[in-house]
């Protein structure tokens, strides 16, 4: 088994049995498992970053109203396909976790309406690695009940990223 099958197993016990799931009670009886793409090597990318100078705190809004605050940590640029994007990474704290909130062309047919995020892990060059395999619902895409960061406009493209998890069927809204 990959390692990404083995990190799609383990995403499905937790939804499906957790009580800290994202899941009401309802959806927990009722799921089959997460909705996930193809693996797709080609969405998966060595960048170099290009570091946000003096970045001030950005406020994001969340799905619920309101907005939550974090900062540009940096840009990062590459292709779909034969579209050159350029998407910014936040980090809320100078060791936390890198984050990248994005909506693209599959938002609202094939994946959630608002857009997925995905993380993406330092390496010892100081390059990152992006994986859109990776790529994950926020739990607002399951209910309500969840308040999530909306990608901003700088982070929505046109072109489709069919890379990670797919539109959950039995959200709640």
């Amino acid at each position: 088994m990959s390692r990404l099958a083995e990190f799609r197993a383990e995403k499905d016990v937790f939804f499906g049995s957790d009580n800290d799931s994202p899941l009401t009670d309802g959806q927990r009886k009722r799921f089959k498992g997460l909705s996930y793409f193809d693996e797709a090597l080609e969405l998966a990318f060595k960048l170099t970053p290009n570091l946000v100078e003096d970045s001030a705190p950005v406020d994001i809004p969340v799905t619920t109203g309101g907005t939550t605050t974090t900062q540009r940590w940096a840009k990062i640029s590459f292709a779909i396909g034969d579209q050159q994007t350029t998407l910014t990474v936040f980090r809320e704290e100078d060791d936390g976790p890198l984050f990248l909130p994005f909506r693209d062309g599959t938002a609202g047919n094939e994946t959630h309406a608002v857009g997925r995020y995905v993380e993406l892990h330092t390496l010892p060059d100081g390059d990152v690695w992006l994986d859109f395999n990776y790529a994950y619902n926020p739990y607002c895409a399951y209910n309500d009940l969840w308040a999530c960061p909306i990608p901003p406009p700088e982070n929505r493209i046109s072109a489709p990223i069919r890379a990670g998890e797919r539109a959950y069927p039995d959200a709640l809204h």
